[in-house]
């Protein structure tokens, strides 16, 4: 079982505040004999259509690393593994990369952060790690 990330249950209680349930905690990956663990895997039901439910995975990134370019590399490089494998088993989870918002202020905000949310289509769960809230959903 992988190590839990320094905000894990931050992001946790902000996901339950912002109304989804958490369904997996982790949750498993498993394809071509290996398995992989995302941090969260959560769900809500719409308002519109009760019967479909909104399925997310989360990966949390604290970004405390000396290094912010690092960091940026290995979330980059996870979150690409993971999306590849949820398109082939799970197709119907969207997948979040959850920082904090001093990171999405500083490296996701520059030039290269930019390029990198564009060019790998990353999608951001933005939180705020002390009122323990998300603060913004970046599709």
């Amino acid at each position: 079982m992988p190590a839990k990330d320094f905000y894990h249950d931050t992001v946790v209680e902000a996901l339950i505040n912002d109304g989804w349930d958490i369904t997996d905690d982790p949750l498993l990956l498993s394809y071509g004999g290996r398995e992989l663990y995302i941090d969260l895997g959560a769900e809500r039901t719409t308002i519109a259509a009760q019967k479909d439910n909104l399925k997310i995975a989360v990966e949390i990134k604290s970004f405390l690393k000396p290094s912010p370019v690092r960091d940026l590399e290995e979330a980059a490089g996870q979150y690409g593994v993971y999306q590849s494998i949820l398109a082939e088993i799970a197709s119907e989870r969207i997948l979040y990369l959850a920082v904090p918002k001093r990171s999405y202020e500083s490296i996701f905000t520059e030039k290269l952060g930019q390029l990198i949310l564009k060019r790998l289509q990353i999608k951001l769960l933005v939180f705020d790690e002390e009122k323990r809230s998300i603060v913004q959903w970046i599709p």
